[in-house]
């Protein structure tokens, strides 16, 4: 037989089809907002939920997260469809100028406590990984926030994206590592499954994980991505020209992917907690959860978890203050230079961490200024995608408008509970 005659010749792969490649290359706004999901804030309320009631609030994970979903796509549709973001949308219908400056300040509250946690979270990992003061490493993780906010003003909303979704992949490396390495018990994680608490302490550990998945500053970041990628006068020209369909298509796969990404993440954090630091002393922080592990399953581990603990503080910390500028814009209708804003929005977590503030206490009172924030973002986001005159004939189908409402009552609710708990000392 010839050597290389067709008979022998390895079939080539197929190629992939070019409907499937342009789908593909609509993805990434969800993702970016998904960063949001796995900030130091999400970080310390998992691992206590898991070092402290083991394999209990497992539930509370894949709830906070299938919410998420509905919630994200919400805003991510809201900003394709109209071409504008959530903040916008609310800054041309809030007509009274005191009224968006008061919606504008119980917004930029939160973003600034979101930027708290993150820059906390970043310098805590740099203190970690390499004995960095942490005022020094604050400053260091606002300085490559501040790089990573010029590569999305320069190179645009793709460049971003690719950025973000690299540090994704290291924020997912690092918090899932240990548990290849100390697998969970199986039948641990099915009781998890099954909703209960054990005292109020759990309450208020669940009521914390749910705080710190929905986030504010997410929604209103998510409705300006989207519409950066595909209504912005500098989106691609093929990105543009899709139609409305196609893009909430690919939205919903987007957002699916992120969500999954997302719960995926957490869940191992916790159950990494669960199975390894479970009545271990000293593990309600960051620190101590790094000296547990570190003991417990060795410093590879350790180290991987600072490592996404990181990548995390960076990831995050762009995206809101992305939110921010966001915000800011939307609702008083100033556009201040992205950097010049990240500057001023640091001074608050510099001075917590030159102040000598335990971060994980501040880490705790930033999830609760946040839940301040949740009525605001999400009341009006369920409300205006179920409207006719915003969305036309893309507007939320009924059962939407209601699980989207049911969602918005738990969370506010829950958050209300969080609320009262801390205030209480309960």
């Amino acid at each position: 037989m010839e050597t290389g005659s067709r008979a022998t010749r390895p079939a080539r792969p197929a190629a992939v089809p070019a409907r499937t490649r342009r789908a593909a290359w609509l993805l990434g706004p969800a993702l970016v907002a998904g960063v949001a999901y796995l900030d130091p804030g999400n970080v310390a309320s998992n691992m206590t939920a898991g070092a402290r009631f083991g394999y209990l609030l497992v539930w509370v994970v894949v709830l906070g997260n299938t919410m998420a979903w509905l919630i994200q796509y919400l805003s991510a549709k809201l900003g394709i469809v109209t071409g504008q973001s959530l903040a916008e949308t609310l800054g041309t219908r809030l007509r009274a100028p005191w009224a968006r400056r008061l919606y504008w300040l119980q917004a930029e509250l939160v973003a600034m406590a979101t930027d708290v946690a993150e820059v906390i979270g970043g310098a805590v990992a740099l203190w970690l990984l390499f004995g960095v003061p942490l005022p020094v490493g604050g400053l260091i993780t606002g300085a490559v926030s501040i790089a990573l906010l010029l590569v999305q003003q320069r190179r645009g909303a793709r460049s971003f994206e690719f950025v973000v979704i690299g540090l994704l992949v290291v924020i997912s490396i690092g918090f899932t590592y240990g548990v290849f390495v100390a697998p969970p018990d199986a039948a641990g994680v099915a009781a998890g499954m099954v909703p209960r608490f054990e005292g109020s302490e759990s309450v208020l550990l669940a009521a914390s994980i749910l705080g710190a998945t929905i986030m504010p500053h997410a929604i209103y970041a998510h409705s300006a991505l989207a519409r950066d990628r595909f209504s912005a006068p500098g989106a691609r020209a093929e990105d543009r020209a899709q139609s409305t369909p196609t893009l909430l298509r690919a939205t919903r796969w987007d957002v699916t992917i992120a969500l999954v990404v997302a719960g995926t993440v957490n869940l191992a954090i916790l159950l990494l907690a669960a199975a390894n630091l479970a009545g271990v002393a000293g593990t309600d922080s960051l620190e101590g959860a790094y000296a547990a592990l570190s003991a417990g399953l060795g410093g590879v581990v350790a180290t991987m978890f600072a490592v996404g603990l990181l990548a995390s503080g960076l990831a995050s910390t762009a995206v809101g203050a992305y939110a921010g500028a966001e915000i800011m814009h939307g609702l008083l209708r100033i556009r201040v230079p992205l950097i010049a804003r990240r500057l001023v929005t640091l001074v608050p977590a510099i001075a917590i961490l030159a102040l000598g503030v335990d971060p994980t206490w501040a880490l705790i009172l930033s999830q609760v200024v946040l839940s301040f924030g949740i009525p605001f973002a999400l009341i009006p986001l369920v409300s205006l995608t179920a409207r006719r005159d915003v969305l036309g004939a893309h507007r939320n189908r009924w059962w939407t408008t209601v699980a989207g409402a049911l969602a918005s009552a738990f969370l506010v609710a829950l958050n209300a509970v969080l609320l009262w708990l801390v205030l209480s000392g309960g």
